[in-house]
């Protein structure tokens, strides 16, 4: 399965904007995309808001009721509640938190929410392993990303969102090789984020 990276965009420009986020729905992309707060209220946004971003409920309204695999990186804490009647509010069951801090963690297990930890290169022990419901595996620049280890994560029940290289500005070939070789192409449970979704769909062979 794979997600696009804030949105399906074209141009850099495009990231987190209702074009990209439109385009990435349509084609049935679900996606990743950043979530912080602005005078009580969610927004849609990577860096620090000036207060004129995208709000949660206007890219909720973009994509129309699919119940698309939505990946939220949390980008603050205190944002739990409002985010889950959010997402339940639009009757969504495919969505995800991921990248926040291990009390705001601890907050949406004990919430319900369902969570995300991560493994990379800094992260060999995931937070909260026993209780989270997947694994965001990230490389900064290490390489450390092998098939074996993502097997591992999916035979103890847990999804996986794997992040493309090219996210890090890296060149992706080595690991979809890897990954296609291994026959995860495809495997239950595992999703890619990619900035070139289609791309990544005509590599692999998969669907959205």
């Amino acid at each position: 399965m794979i997600l696009s990276h804030r949105g399906y965009w074209k141009d850099a420009a495009e990231k987190n904007l209702p074009v990209a986020f439109q385009r990435s729905f349509e084609l049935g992309f679900g996606t990743e995309t950043d979530v912080r707060d602005v005078a009580g209220s969610l927004v849609i946004s990577h860096d620090m808001p000036r207060g004129d971003e995208l709000s949660l409920q206007a890219m909720l309204d973009i994509l129309a009721g699919r119940d698309l695999p939505m990946a939220m990186n949390i980008k603050a804490d205190g944002l739990a509640v409002p985010l889950m009647q959010a997402m339940a509010a639009q009757g969504l069951t495919r969505w995800f938190t991921f990248d926040m801090s291990v009390p705001e963690m601890l907050v949406q297990l004990r919430l319900g929410l369902p969570v995300f930890t991560r493994a990379s290169e800094y992260e060999r022990q995931p937070a909260c392993y026993d209780r989270a419901a997947g694994v965001w595996v990230d490389d900064f620049g290490a390489n450390w990303v092998r098939p074996a280890a993502i097997r591992a994560f999916l035979a103890d029940g847990k999804q996986v969102c794997v992040v493309s290289p090219e996210l890090h500005k890296r060149d992706p070939e080595g690991l979809w090789q890897a990954l296609r070789q291994a026959g995860l192409a495809g495997a239950p449970g595992l999703m890619l984020c990619s900035d070139i979704p289609e791309a990544a769909v005509e590599f692999f062979g998969v669907g959205p």
